[in-house]
């Protein structure tokens, strides 16, 4: 399905804002303003691309950890995220319950995970089973990095939507290193879409920082799935600009030169070229986005600080059912 400039546009402005909120999520740490960050910075193209391919509203998402992008694109807010980040009480995901970044949306059906990765793979599945039975024509995207690849959940997880036909998308955000990992010392294939074969399902490797090719690619799974052809596995291979998280010195494991270097294919600079190149992005409009972008990072880092914190006596509501009796 090819895409208006004006749609083109709005894929590098989420992506745009992204970049922009998780720079100032790397700020906020180093000035002592928030615990722990894991950063997306690297991913956008693939989760932009990904998201602009579903109809958000109608399918379902079991996000990861770097999805910054992919949620904001289904409706979530720069100030939503402040508020995760800070713990506050109107995290809109888990009243400040929950660590930063596992995401739950209920408008945009948009599923928690929990901390072990590849979990939401087999919440995936189940979903997709829950579809099929009921004979709808939705599908539900879920995503994790190639290192979550090596986990049995993602195998039990892939393996049951691939024999039952389930329309799952299954995407692998490959950005080379999983923690401190490359992807030699964590699978004997070149990448994970090559182990789509041994499973039984489409696998397709594709550019994860060209926005387009992504959503092209995605484009085409959802197809298949709507149609009951099964599962599909995109493997988005792109690079993780960032360490692991605020935790990480990533410079004992990879060189700055190396860093460096894939920056030159930064998805932003490359959505943006392509942009420029066929004349749907001029300066003015660039510049525009910025200032906004920035605007509304400044406004969510205000409301997020003077938000209160959740009151200890709401520790335990709603994580637990309430007891009901009637009569």
């Amino acid at each position: 399905m090819a895409l208006s400039a004006e749609t083109k546009r709005e894929m590098y402005w989420m992506m745009l804002l992204a970049r922009r909120l998780d720079e100032r999520a790397w700020v906020l740490h180093r000035q002592g303003k928030i615990a722990f960050h894991i950063s997306g910075i690297g991913h956008e193209a693939a989760q932009i691309g990904a998201a602009f391919a579903l109809r958000r509203g109608y399918d379902w998402f079991t996000p990861y950890y770097r999805d910054l992008a992919l949620m904001l694109a289904l409706g979530y807010t720069p100030t939503d995220f402040m508020m995760s980040l800070m713990g506050k009480k109107a995290d809109p995901g888990s009243g400040g319950r929950q660590m930063p970044s596992h995401w739950s949306m209920r408008s945009a059906n948009a599923v928690s995970h929990s901390a072990p990765v590849a979990t939401q793979t087999s919440h995936a599945a189940g979903i997709g089973l829950a579809i099929k039975l009921h004979k709808e024509d939705k599908v539900v995207l879920t995503s994790v990095g190639e290192g979550a690849t090596s986990q049995g959940e993602w195998y039990e997880g892939v393996n049951w939507a691939a024999v039952h036909r389930l329309p799952v998308i299954l995407m692998v955000q490959n950005n080379q290193y999983a923690i401190s990992e490359p992807p030699q010392t964590q699978m004997a294939v070149p990448g994970p879409a090559d182990k789509a074969c041994g499973l039984g399902l489409h696998g397709e490797r594709v550019d994860g920082t060209d926005v387009f090719a992504v959503y092209d690619a995605v484009s085409q799974a959802v197809e298949r799935a709507r149609k009951g052809e099964g599962p599909s596995l995109i493997e988005a291979r792109l690079y993780r600009i960032t360490p692991h998280s605020s935790d990480d010195d990533d410079r004992t494991y990879r060189s700055r030169e190396e860093v460096e270097d894939h920056k030159k294919r930064d998805p932003l600079l490359v959505a943006q070229t392509a942009l420029k190149k066929e004349k749907s992005l001029s300066n003015a409009q660039e510049d525009e986005m910025e200032t906004r972008a920035r605007e509304m990072v400044d406004e969510a880092v205000k409301a997020a600080e003077a938000a209160p914190y959740p009151s200890p006596d709401e520790a335990a509501y709603p994580v637990y059912v309430e007891e009901i009796r009637h009569g």
